[in-house]
């Protein structure tokens, strides 16, 4: 089964409004912001598996753009009744082939519309077990994704943690000087999947090593999308800063050594603790999240202790 063919059996198969069992009552749900967090809501009484009333996605989606993220406790799914859950929210990212992303199948060029994030549990090992720096999703494509689902089947006894940064907020405490420094700027950041082929095939630096910054005299690897630093939410209109901490990046038309140092400081300042929060997994748990404003991590866990998570993620515009 295709994934095109997938997505269209999962609404195919659908619970439909005009059948009361498997209609979700608006007025079960509640969203609890997290205290005290930077970021985050928990939905209380949502079943991910029923249809749900135009009235709850509105709710949702507000939700989502004030929280930046949406914890669904305690679901039951499969793969069909996560897509068309998730398909309420907008259409399934599929990057074109030339922009390889993670679970990219030979086949297709593309992912699967269910990604398995896990480490060797036969269902994608994708990313093993070590530590996931901060990060936003396909950021090297001219159209990231707008935000993302993962879902926790089986879960380690240590680690694993997943922390989100709110960018909104890291942008928002930068001083005034900064903020005029650096609200025009484009930036680009360069695919690492062509990057660790690229380490790969040639063996240089060593497989898996990547600059953290492109200077001028270094060659280019993969496609080059300039984005702005500054992006702006295309729903709050709220500015975050476009940058994740690892990936190879570049300013566009700005001196190499100054454009380092700038990223660097940039970088250092959204790893403060106050724009963060650390999410202890539980079986069952769909976060939600929106990829323009947000950043994620991932905790190192033993490698002998399985984990399996399936994410989907959606379709975004161009930045802006």
């Amino acid at each position: 089964m295709t994934a095109l063919t997938q997505l269209s059996q999962a609404i195919h198969d659908a619970p439909r409004w005009h059948q009361p069992e498997q209609f979700q009552n608006p007025q079960e749900i509640t969203i609890v912001p997290l205290e005290g967090e930077a970021l985050g809501a928990v939905v209380f009484g949502l079943d991910a598996r029923k249809a749900q009333a135009g009235e709850t996605i509105y709710r949702l989606k507000q939700a989502l753009a004030e929280h930046l993220i949406l914890i669904f406790k305690n679901q039951r799914l499969d793969d069909l009744q996560y897509l068309a859950f998730a398909s309420y929210f907008g259409s399934i990212f599929r990057p074109s082939a030339d922009n390889p992303v993670l679970a990219t199948q030979a086949d297709t060029g593309t992912p699967p519309d269910v990604v398995p994030v896990s480490n060797a549990v036969g269902q994608g090992d994708y990313t093993g077990h070590g530590e996931l720096n901060p990060h936003a999703d396909h950021q090297w494509t001219p159209q990231p994704s707008f935000g993302s689902l993962l879902y926790a089947i089986e879960l380690p006894k240590d680690g694993g943690q997943t922390s989100w940064f709110n960018t909104i907020r890291a942008y928002d405490t930068l001083d005034e000087a900064t903020k005029q420094q650096i609200d025009q700027l484009q930036l680009i950041t360069y695919n690492p999947f062509v990057r660790r082929q690229y380490l790969k095939d040639n063996d240089t630096n060593g497989y898996g090593s990547s600059p953290l910054y492109r200077f001028k005299d270094q060659p280019i690897i993969g496609h080059a999308y300039p984005h702005p630093l500054v992006r702006t939410h295309p729903e709050s209109g709220r500015k975050a800063l476009w940058l994740n901490t690892h990936s190879e990046v570049e300013l566009v038309n700005y001196d190499d050594q100054a454009g380092s140092e700038l990223i660097a400081s940039l970088r250092e300042h959204l790893l403060k603790p106050e724009f963060r929060y650390e999410h202890q997994w539980q079986q069952g748990d769909i976060v939600f999240w929106d990829n323009q404003v947000t950043l994620h991590s991932r905790k190192p866990f033993p490698s002998e202790q399985r984990r399996l998570l399936k994410r989907i993620s959606l379709a975004g515009g161009r930045p802006y």
